[in-house]
């Protein structure tokens, strides 16, 4: 009798703990989502620049680059997969040909977007390169930092994209560009970071004199950032923030990207923003927390991944809708935030 229940309860401890695993994700659907973004953006002729290169976006190729090489390991991968090489190779050439390739606006998309889209594509270049810790990374830090503003108010920032977009092209967008920019710094070989200590103290004064007034969108990718290079926030700053994350996290353990942009931030068309739990302001809150190397986070983040295990599209995406306005989900564009959501959350879910 004994020996029979010791082997119940064994089962159902053993039944528990699987239930606290929570829900399998695929692994596999999600790279090919991902690498059929990449494919698609690469021959998007609307991302065609010239010497037969393509641009760069926040929200499809950077996000792809910082979360595809998270499922290497898993698949079985010996290295990049063909839409991340023919990436790398499209970005080193960029790079490569730096004073010879046209920005990726000009004066006919509007007053200083040339100089915009330069900057906007240096420190970008600069953070996939380093994740990749590709050769090519060294020449593309040189390039961002000769583009760092080294004085006036924004001292320490570059000038930024803005296109009136959030997240990532609007009025406050410079400090998540300088928040990516530390990211790359964070990410490069330490030769690298002992080059620019000028530059790396100009950043963190620019990251610390201006991260209370932020979103927490861009707050939390400063603390991502701080967590691999921590003297770009002080430690009483990334209490803070990760208080702030936690604070937003809804009963269901995720966030919604709605109530982690700019204050009172509305849609251009005057539909309302999808307030429920969604897949980008979840992935991006987890990895923010988990790569802040603060403690206080933890329990927010188990939450956060269990959220993300719960919520994987059929088709391999977690999805997640424009704040700037309603769009076809369907559609490419319609796409775009569930883009950077499925990036984040793969990487969210596979540092564990």
């Amino acid at each position: 009798m004994k020996t029979v229940l010791l082997v119940l309860v064994c089962s159902l401890a053993a039944q528990a703990q699987e239930g606290n695993r929570g829900k399998e994700w695929n692994r596999q659907a999600a790279a090919s989502y991902l690498d059929g973004r990449m494919t698609w953006w690469a021959a998007w002729p609307n991302a065609a620049r010239d010497h037969d290169t393509f641009c760069i976006s926040c929200h499809t190729t950077l996000a792809y680059a910082l979360g595809r090489p998270a499922l290497r390991s898993a698949l079985g991968e010996q290295g990049p997969s063909a839409p991340e090489r023919k990436f790398l190779d499209n970005l080193t050439k960029r790079v490569s040909m730096w004073n010879e390739v046209l920005p990726f606006y000009n004066e006919k998309s509007g007053p200083d977007k040339a100089v915009e889209s330069r900057n906007t594509e240096a420190v970008l270049n600069a953070l996939v390169l380093a994740r990749y810790q590709s050769p090519a990374a060294a020449d593309a830090l040189r390039y961002m930092w000769a583009l760092q503003l080294k004085d006036g108010e924004q001292r320490g920032s570059w000038t930024w994209l803005n296109f009136h977009n959030e997240p990532w092209e609007a009025d406050d967008s410079a400090f998540w560009g300088a928040s990516l920019a530390g990211l790359a710094v964070g990410m490069a070989p330490g030769e690298s970071q002992k080059a620019a200590q000028e530059n790396i103290a100009l950043l963190a004064g620019y990251l610390q004199r201006e991260q209370a007034r932020q979103s927490t969108l861009h707050r939390a990718m400063a603390l991502w950032a701080a967590g691999r290079l921590s003297t770009l926030l002080k430690m009483n700053q990334r209490e803070a923030i990760v208080a702030e994350i936690l604070s937003k996290q809804r009963a269901d353990g995720g966030w919604s990207e709605s109530s982690l942009v700019v204050k009172d931030w509305k849609r251009r068309d005057g539909t309302p923003m999808d307030a429920e739990s969604d897949g980008y302001g979840t992935a991006l809150m987890v990895v923010a927390l988990k790569n802040s190397g603060m403690g206080s986070g933890a329990a927010g983040a188990a939450k956060g991944i269990a959220w993300l295990e719960e919520h994987q599209d059929p088709g391999g995406a977690w999805l997640a809708t424009s704040l700037n306005k309603k769009r076809d989900p369907t559609s490419d564009a319609g796409r775009f935030m569930s883009d950077a959501a499925t990036a984040y959350s793969v990487l969210a879910l596979s540092s564990r």
